[in-house]
């Protein structure tokens, strides 16, 4: 049966994925390993070389020829929150051993530049009325209004001693 031998950067050990056929698409491979190794696709996706020449595998439709041996490497999927504070930044690493890292356009634009050109005004964070009996309220229609609080129904109200 065809098969193709994989191994993880991380890991000493490899394992094998079995089709049929003379070769397997790469998003089919990647399917099986994550598959295998119980990976969730919105996690992370897997980056794909030949251990042999260190081609690395780009699209899907790529087809990985039978009895071939890749290296498998997990990167985080882009746009996907990180429950860390510090940000996550994706790296390639070209055949050379190299590493080099993705220029994102939306990280691109200067701090100066973005406060030259736009037009904006600080949002004001707005308290919530927790804790606070409603017969010492009194609701408002602005949210601008000194000392305005949420209500848990969604209105704005103040204080009494404020009115």
């Amino acid at each position: 049966m065809p098969c193709v031998h994989y191994q993880f950067s991380s890991q000493l050990r490899r394992d094998t994925v079995t089709f049929s056929g003379l070769h397997i698409s790469l998003g089919n491979l990647k399917r099986e390993i994550m598959g295998r190794q119980k990976l969730k696709a919105a996690n992370c996706d897997l980056r794909v070389t030949n251990a042999e020449t260190g081609e690395e595998y780009t699209d899907a439709n790529a087809l990985i020829p039978k009895n071939s041996s890749v290296v498998v490497r997990r990167v985080p999927v882009r746009g996907v929150k990180t429950t860390s504070k510090t940000p996550v930044i994706t790296r390639t690493e070209p055949a050379s051993g190299t590493s080099r890292a993705i220029e994102d356009s939306s990280a691109a634009i200067p701090l100066a530049q973005l406060i030259k050109d736009s037009n904006f005004q600080s949002v004001r964070r707005l308290r919530k009325s927790t804790g606070i009996p409603r017969s010492f309220m009194v609701e408002v229609e602005d949210p601008n209004m000194k000392g305005a609080m949420l209500t848990p129904t969604g209105r704005y109200a103040i204080p009494i001693i404020n009115a």
